[in-house]
């Protein structure tokens, strides 16, 4: 369906591709994750902990102890990038956020141009905590605006209005940080009436430096799939959500936007330089439950649940829940994949290019003479076919090697 190809609001990133020097973190990302939000919005299925009253004493402390177990590692990282994720990280205020970003200091190098990015709700930003995120070194901040409809915002749990999202921005100008990005999420069920123009016309009246655009997806344990269940809801049609998708990058790109990835557009120079580190296949650490890591070989998670993460930390055991020894297959999906969902693209040989040729011929990619091999991109047409058109070259390309393997091969085996 055309709805599993496109960024969904899942929250999930990327998987970093292959090219990561092994074990070596010179530069370097971190993800740092908060898992306390006010409320469940009705289309999350994380594992978060709702409370009316975030620890935040009790979570930097944890954090702090979770960077001691890494010092090694750390001591020899200068980070390019800092991340802080959620959950709703704007919920520990100015002060809880300067306490995590000067755990990262004291334990890790910080490149003087890294760029400091903290999640946030538009109803937590206030004069006080944006000065308190300026102080610590925060230099871009993600909003999480959804949409500028009032009912919609009520139907997704968000515990902000339209007004506050204006007020936010204003205010994190004001204050000193001039990078703010808008979340807006498309394909909302055709009950709300809600106008996609709209909310895409008052994003740009705000004049962001960046956006990122998800559709919606009914994920299983949560409030909309309860709805979707007993017949409340009607999701949208997979054209709808094609011409939202569209509609989107017209209008972005007509604003001087670039799309540089399936969900993301930016003004010039401005992408995401963390989320680009994935999907380039940087080497990137992460702390806090839930918590990714990656090295270029071996992909290690943390423990979903708060309270575990905490129990586990203060017993003195290790909050890894699992970890990933990705193969040269796994590696060459992957690169696959990510240079597919991004503009840059990715280089195919010259044999491939009877594989992709439908493609060109439908719109959804184009072909590029590139430094020694041909360059593949996809439209955004194509980009709405991502997850099948990325199948599609896989199982080729592996059809490709399993032809030249035996044809190669000097053996007969009975």
């Amino acid at each position: 369906m055309v709805t599993e190809t496109v960024g969904n609001k899942k929250g999930t990133g990327a998987a970093p591709g292959p090219h990561a020097t092994l074990r070596t973190y010179s530069q370097y990302n971190r993800l740092v994750v908060t898992k306390s939000c006010a409320r469940r919005c009705s289309y999350c299925d994380f594992s978060i902990a709702v409370r009316a009253a975030t620890p935040v004493d009790e979570y930097c402390a944890a954090l702090r102890q979770e960077l001691d177990g890494l010092r090694a590692e750390l001591d020899a990282s200068t980070l390019e990038t800092v991340y802080l994720g959620g959950g709703t990280p704007s919920r520990l205020g100015g002060l809880g956020i300067s306490d995590v970003l000067g755990s990262v200091r004291a334990h890790a190098a910080i490149a003087t141009d890294a760029e400091l990015t903290i999640e946030a709700n538009p109803d937590d930003v206030n004069d006080l905590a944006v000065a308190h995120w300026l102080a610590a070194g925060v230099n871009r901040v993600s909003l999480g605006a959804q949409s500028f409809d009032e009912p919609a915002l009520k139907w997704m749990h968000r515990t902000h209005d339209a007004d506050q999202i204006g007020t936010a921005v204003r205010t994190l100008r004001r204050g000193g940080i001039d990078n703010v990005s808008l979340d807006l999420i498309f394909a909302l069920p055709e009950h709300l009436n809600r106008s996609w123009k709209n909310d895409l016309e008052r994003a740009l009246d705000l004049a962001p430096s960046h956006l990122s655009l998800y559709g919606l997806t009914v994920e299983a344990q949560t409030p909309i799939a309860r709805w979707a269940d007993r017949g409340a809801i009607v999701q949208g049609s997979e054209e709808e959500y094609e011409e939202e998708f569209l509609a989107a990058h017209s209008a972005m790109v007509g604003a001087g936007f670039d799309h540089y990835e399936v969900s993301n557009f930016a003004l010039p120079g401005l992408a995401s330089r963390h989320n680009s580190a994935y999907w380039t296949g940087a080497a990137y650490g992460g702390v806090g439950p839930s918590a990714h890591a990656f090295d270029g070989a071996i992909r290690r998670w943390n423990v979903p649940a708060y309270s575990e993460w905490i129990r586990r930390l203060s017993n003195g055991e290790s909050v890894i829940a699992g970890e990933e020894t990705l193969t040269s297959e796994n590696r060459d999906a992957e690169e696959l994949y990510l240079g597919l969902r991004t503009r840059r693209g990715l280089a195919i040989g010259v044999d491939q290019l009877p594989d992709v040729q439908s493609w060109v011929e439908s719109g959804w990619a184009v072909v590029e003479k590139g430094v020694g091999s041909p360059w593949l991109r996809l439209t955004p047409t194509g980009w709405l076919r991502l997850d099948s058109l990325a199948v599609d070259l896989a199982s080729r390309r592996a059809r490709l090697a399993n032809t030249a393997l035996g044809a190669t091969s000097s053996h007969c085996y009975i």
